[in-house]
C-alpha cells in the first residue's frame, strides 16, 4: 500500500507543477516545485496583498504617497525593478530584502497581476 501512496503522491505533485507552469506569463522562467501554490490565482493575490502596506490596495497608493504605484504598470518594468532590488543595483530602504524573498516566477506572476490592476 505504501508504494501505491508514493505513486499517487508523485502523480499529484506532477499535476500541481503542470498547472502552475500553465499559469505562467509568457517568457517566465519555470517555477520551482515549492512555488506552485504561490503561482495559482489565489496565491498571487495573497502575495500581492503583502505589497498593500506600502504600495496601497491593488497597487494604488494613497494620494500624496511617495511610494510608487504598481497598478497598471508594465509587467516588464516591475520585473526589472524587482530584479534590480534583488541584485542590490537599485537603492532601497526595504525592497532589496523583500525582493530576495521571491523567485523569478513569483516576481513575474506578481508583475502580471499588478499590470492588470486599474490605476
Amino acid at each position: 500500500m505504501k508504494a501505491r501512496a508514493k505513486v499517487l503522491a508523485a502523480g499529484l505533485a506532477a499535476a500541481v507543477a503542470a498547472i502552475a507552469s500553465a499559469q505562467q506569463p509568457p517568457g517566465a522562467p519555470p517555477p520551482p516545485s515549492f512555488a506552485a501554490a504561490n503561482l495559482a490565482d489565489k496565491g498571487v493575490r495573497s502575495m500581492a496583498a503583502t505589497c498593500a502596506a506600502c504600495h496601497g490596495t491593488s497597487g494604488a497608493p494613497v494620494s500624496g504617497s511617495s511610494v510608487p504605484g504598481l497598478a497598471g504598470r508594465r509587467q516588464s518594468s516591475i520585473v526589472e525593478a524587482m530584479q534590480e532590488f534583488k541584485d542590490g543595483k537599485r537603492p532601497a530602504t526595504i525592497m532589496h530584502q523583500i525582493a530576495k524573498g521571491y523567485g523569478d516566477a513569483e516576481i513575474a506572476a506578481l508583475a502580471a497581476y499588478f499590470e492588470k490592476q486599474s490605476q
